[in-house]
């Protein structure tokens, strides 16, 4: 196995300036999971993408919009300041875990700004950069056994490796989706690692669920508090902000109360979209400056979600970034 950081025995690794503004790999969604032992599968946690950049004892925490999360999750930081290594670049997810083992990702918000909570466990599975040497070509079974070792002795409360399946792909998402999971994510295992959407990344949703922009809401009913239900939006190709439809369920009595405040500090005249249906005459608007993540079942033929769930407000990715996932 070798020495626990050795960079340099990573085949392709070449010399290079540490990177000063490291950006994530992303996966491309898909409806069917990748077969054979070419694949490595991990659990998609339901949580938010993060950065780890070391260099010389120092530690920055970076969303994958770039944003600087350091002082937030201090507890994380000090924990990763404390791997074997001079300069790295680490890549994975942090998510609140449940007593069951689960995530949580309204539990997750929470913490953003707030408390460092004994749950928020920092799930790493790529390493980019090691003591001056880029490691993004080598391919990701070298990358990942490197990151193993790395941690190896690290207590697990805070950082912890992320595991994976080599094959046995559709076994691997039936197990996920039975225990609560979000999905998998379905990796190349000789692949490298590019800053950009790849299909050698693939994800595979237990259910239908992606980011969307809040355009407005519409007024309350009966005993609902606050508003009735949030009118959704994503961007097209050309920039403009497209109707997507509206969620009314998954709200709990305190995300009414935040968002709702939320809302009424947004608030505008004119709608935000680029064309608006005419039964939303009397809706209110807002800025477009929220993003939501939403469960749902499936696309309409006319491009609305049917039977949509809320499932919390997303702080990592500029609403400009919001597009519909092609899968």
């Amino acid at each position: 196995m070798g020495a626990p950081w050795e960079p340099g025995r990573l085949s392709r690794a070449v010399e290079a300036p540490f990177p000063a503004s490291p950006r994530p790999q992303l996966a491309t969604l898909s409806r069917e999971v990748p077969a054979g032992d070419d694949w490595l599968h991990e659990i998609k946690h339901d949580g938010y993408r993060l950065l780890c950049a070391i260099r010389n004892g120092r530690v920055r925490l970076l969303t994958r919009g770039g944003l600087d999360w350091t002082d937030k999750l201090s507890r994380l930081a000090s924990s990763a300041a404390e791997l074997p290594a001079r300069e790295a670049v680490l890549d994975g997810e942090i998510a609140v875990l449940r007593a069951d083992g689960t995530s949580d990702f309204q539990a997750l918000q929470k913490t953003i700004g707030g408390a460092n909570p004994a749950g928020l466990v920092y799930y790493l599975f790529d390493v980019l950069y090691g003591d001056g040497l880029d490691l993004c070509p080598a391919p990701l079974f070298e990358r990942k056994e490197l990151l193993r070792t790395l941690l190896e002795g690290t207590p697990a409360d805070r950082l912890r490796f992320s595991e994976h399946v080599r094959g046995h792909g559709t076994a691997v998402l039936e197990r996920a989706c039975a225990l609560g999971a979000e999905g998998i994510i379905s990796k190349l295992r000789t692949s490298p690692y590019e800053a950009r959407r790849t299909r050698t990344w693939l994800k595979i949703k237990c259910s239908h669920r992606q980011e969307f922009v809040v355009v407005g809401y519409t007024d309350p009913e009966g005993s609902r508090t606050g508003f009735g239900a949030l009118l959704l939006g994503v961007y097209d190709d050309e920039g403009r902000l497209v109707f997507s439809g509206q969620v009314g369920t998954g709200f709990t009595e305190e995300t009414l109360r935040e968002l709702t405040a939320r809302l009424k500090e947004r608030e505008r005249e004119e709608s935000p979209l680029a064309s608006t249906p005419r039964e939303l005459k009397y809706a209110h608007w807002v800025r477009p400056e929220l993003v939501a993540e939403v469960e749902f079942t499936e696309w309409t033929g006319d491009g609305r979600l049917r039977h949509p769930s809320f499932k919390g407000l997303r702080f990592d990715k500029p609403p400009t970034e919001v597009r519909r996932e092609p899968e």
